[in-house]
């Protein structure tokens, strides 16, 4: 009879963590769609073997990198797409002290891909760094990771804020018509918004923020490491089947398919995405994404270092010390 308890007791405990894990919610931040892959796996769904099953993904938008430092602080977060700028300022000034980097989103800068680029009016009157002396520049938010490699590029011409021009801050969506509008002299616009024809036709590129700072994680994926451990079950299959879709994406058989899913997430035009979405070309394709979601942790280390050489950081940080790609190495080792 005791026994009969016991595996009875056995069996409901069994099925409550099954459910409780069944019911982990993992929240994961955007930007910009399609470029940061949240918007882009939830097209995918069929290939996200274990979503909802052991774990429930929400998507949430944020308008800069620096919003997502207190929304992991608070809790609201378990994976934030944070950059070269806003990890070490959530390492030093906010204390996330567990924060730890496990995935590669994107690489900006890298050769043979795409760099966000430094727009003008293709009719105005910039030619060149020294023509913004009086004019007035726009970025999407102070700190991001378009923000700073703006201000070292204008640092390096001897052009500073407030002293020399005015920096104003902007949604990306809206820099375009602003640019046209003759509200603003420059913008920094990242991909898609950079690709439109209609911006191509009316702009001119003054530099890509690669000139500015050289390889630069534009995006990795970070969470706290208490989160993790908590978690841990769900986070390795979310990470798995993260990774599947992204290889799936990244397949040139599939750059149909990836295109109509850009189409879905942005309900925009086939054209504004065929020419150049997921493909190796220049400033005509896309951006650099490891196939294996291993971020550059050299690279990272040095534009860190530079923003503290340019005085946009206090001090650095020791990257290597928040890494943990275990979550990865795993998800590589089930899918080959």
């Amino acid at each position: 009879m005791r026994l009969k308890t016991f595996l009875f007791a056995a069996l409901i405990m069994a099925f409550s963590n099954a459910t409780a894990q069944a019911q982990t919610k993992i929240r994961l931040s955007y930007i910009v769609p399609v470029s940061n892959w949240a918007t882009m796996l939830m097209q995918k769904k069929d290939l996200m073997k274990h979503e909802g099953k052991s774990y429930t993904l929400e998507i949430i938008h944020f308008r800069g990198t620096p919003e997502l430092i207190t929304a992991l602080a608070n809790g609201e977060l378990e994976i934030a797409n944070l950059g070269f700028t806003t990890l070490p300022l959530a390492i030093v000034n906010a204390r996330l002290s567990d924060l730890r980097i496990i995935s590669d989103e994107l690489q900006d800068g890298v050769p043979g891909y795409y760099s966000n680029e430094f727009m003008v009016r293709k009719d105005g009157p910039i030619h060149s760094w020294a023509d913004l002396k009086g004019k007035v520049v726009t970025s999407n938010a102070y700190g991001s990771g378009t923000d700073i490699p703006l201000r070292v590029m204008l640092a390096k011409h001897g052009l500073r804020d407030k002293r020399d021009l005015t920096i104003i801050e902007a949604p990306i969506p809206t820099m375009p018509a602003m640019l046209a509008e003759k509200k603003t002299d420059l913008v920094v616009l990242p991909l898609p918004f950079s690709a439109n024809p209609k911006v191509r036709a009316v702009t001119r590129t003054l530099g890509t923020t690669g000139d500015a700072v050289g390889i630069n994680q534009l995006g990795i994926w970070a969470a706290r490491a208490s989160v993790i451990e908590k978690n841990r079950p769900a986070f390795q299959d979310f990470i798995e089947d993260a990774l599947r879709v992204e290889r799936w994406y990244l397949d040139p058989k599939n750059h149909n398919g990836a295109v109509q899913a850009a189409m879905a997430v942005t309900k925009t035009p086939k054209q504004l995405w065929d020419s150049w979405l997921f493909k190796k070309n220049g400033q005509n394709g896309d951006y650099y994404r490891n196939p294996d979601g291993k971020p550059d942790i050299d690279a990272l280390q040095k534009v860190i270092d530079l923003q503290v050489k340019y005085g946009f950081l206090k001090q650095t940080i020791d990257v290597k010390k928040y890494v943990d790609m275990s979550l990865m190495e795993e998800a590589v080792r089930r899918l080959h």
